[in-house]
């Protein structure tokens, strides 16, 4: 248990490494973008990209899962590798087509009085999805045969190609034009373009990533086993509810924000304020991202040895304090980390703490989710995420119009809450794991009550002294988690070390 566990960290952290760098690089074009664009504008791109995430569930629709799934149980991994390949070709062609005829309708029926959505902005947001879709199943392939570098590496180059494209766009290009340089710069902008650029480059690295996987994608037999198609999508027609759920919970209150406000120019800006302060809760998304890239392969992998119920346990055990660490971490630094968003976006900070109690909640659906993925019982899944749904649309429905985007905040809160309460019951009905509760009912008092603590010294005039007073809190809360788990961690250490030797 202890050596699976050790290796499960060592992959989180490789994935890590292909998630946290990526992601602090889009973190970092946030002040860029926030400081180069007003929220209305920003606005665009956070519902275009809310709109992106929402249709990569339907390209992929669960297949990434199911490879996994067939993977680990068949011989032929070859064949499922291609089946569940041609199958997602085929698809986000034939999806692709259908949006392009509708181009125009969806870019009018997205412009407001202060924001312009142009017709190329969506086909650029259509292609990103299809690049995207096409590049999951070989990319699940290098997650399932444990190439955790090679996966982190490509991933790393998409992101690295897209944020350096977006900063030669939107900074030194829109600086040249703005500038009124007589130069080649200054003559590649376009300010009716302005915050498509984002889009532009995200599809240009997508179209650099396809070239680099193009091996794992052109050298396939083309031949499809119909039947084992068959059986892949009675598997993951369920995970395609799940998603499409799990991404209502996750995209809905970006797009629904604007549809349900009355003044539509004041629901573009509270749309990119949201936007923008939703990235600030980066940290705790890029932990949960990492630890899901690692955690579903080594899952299913750990199904069939005896201790495997143990080290479910543990490791939730553990990546809860994690994440309670995170979350200190960031509210207790949240007067300096504001700074990376420009200050006509601060009146949104207020959503950041109930962003990250959220995001621990999915961190725990997440792991929840095993009892229904290892047991076939795919289809509750399905029912827990539509139960998330329908808690965000109604909170949606009935505060968005009066609260705005703290009333989007709460609902995400509630559905994740929600499904992760269902999970467990479910879980612990079909297939229980004995989880460690009262451990986690500790530490989250623990961080919530230093968390609260902090308020009481919140009027301090000296930003300095209520820096460090924050961050005795974090430091003191990891002492304490250290003291009390110091036992169980020179056990695992050990029993790894008796492992190897």
């Amino acid at each position: 248990m202890a050596s699976g566990i050790k290796k499960l960290a060592g992959q989180t952290v490789i994935y890590g490494l292909g998630t946290i760098v990526p992601r602090l690089l889009n973190y970092l074009l946030t002040p860029i973008l926030t400081r180069q664009f007003l929220p209305a504008e920003y606005g665009i791109n956070s519902e275009l990209y809310a709109y992106i995430s929402f249709l990569n569930i339907i390209f992929t629709y669960g297949m990434e899962t199911t490879f996994f799934n067939f993977n680990s149980k068949l011989d032929n991994k070859k064949e499922v590798y291609e089946t569940a390949l041609i199958s997602i070709l085929t698809s986000s062609v034939i999806f692709s087509l259908l949006l392009f005829l509708f181009s125009s309708t969806i870019s009018g029926a997205l412009s407001t009085p202060n924001a312009i959505y142009p017709v190329q902005f969506i086909v650029w947001s259509i292609l990103i999805i299809a690049t995207d879709a096409i590049t999951a199943i070989p990319f699940a392939k290098l997650r399932s045969e444990n190439k955790a570098l090679q996966f982190s590496i490509l991933k790393l180059s998409n992101v690295v190609v897209n944020f350096l494209l977006t900063i030669f766009f939107i900074k030194i290009c829109k600086s040249a034009y703005d500038n009124q340089e007589q130069n080649f710069m200054a003559d590649l902008y376009n300010p009716e373009i302005g915050i498509g650029y984002c889009f532009l480059a995200n599809l240009i690295a997508n179209v650099f990533t396809l070239v680099l996987l193009s091996k794992n994608i052109l050298t396939i037999s083309w031949s499809l086993n119909t039947e084992l198609l068959k059986e892949m999508l009675r598997y993951t027609w369920p995970l395609i509810i799940l998603g499409l759920a799990g991404m209502i919970n996750e995209t809905l209150d970006r797009i629904i924000l604007k549809k349900l406000m009355a003044d539509k120019s004041e629901a573009q800006i509270a749309q990119g304020i949201y936007g923008a302060c939703y990235k600030i809760a980066i940290l705790m998304t890029i932990f949960i991202q990492a630890f899901r890239f690692a955690a579903e392969p080594f899952f299913f992998g750990k199904a069939k040895e005896k201790d495997s119920q143990k080290s479910y346990a543990l490791i939730m055990k553990y990546f809860i304090v994690f994440c309670l660490f995170l979350f200190l971490g960031t509210m207790m630094n949240l007067h300096w980390i504001k700074y990376l968003v420009d200050e006509n976006y601060w009146s949104g900070l207020k959503v950041v703490p109930i962003l990250l109690l959220a995001n621990l909640c999915l961190g725990i659906v997440y792991n929840l989710s095993i009892w229904y993925k290892l047991s076939g019982k795919t289809k509750y899944g399905a029912v827990i995420a539509i139960t998330g749904a329908v808690i965000t649309i109604l909170i949606n429905v009935f505060f968005v119009p009066a609260y705005s985007y703290m009333a989007c905040a709460w609902a995400t809160l509630a559905a994740y809450g929600g499904m992760m309460i269902l999970s467990y019951v479910l879980g612990q009905k079909y297939f229980p794991v004995k989880y460690n509760l009262r451990a986690v009912i500790v530490y989250v008092t623990l961080a919530l009550g230093f968390y609260f603590l902090s308020f009481t010294y919140n009027q301090l005039d000296n930003q300095v002294l209520k820096l460090i007073l924050n961050n005795l809190l974090v430091i003191l809360f990891a002492g304490l988690v250290y003291k009390l788990e110091i036992s169980s961690l020179k056990k695992i250490r050990d029993n790894a070390g008796n492992t190897h030797t």
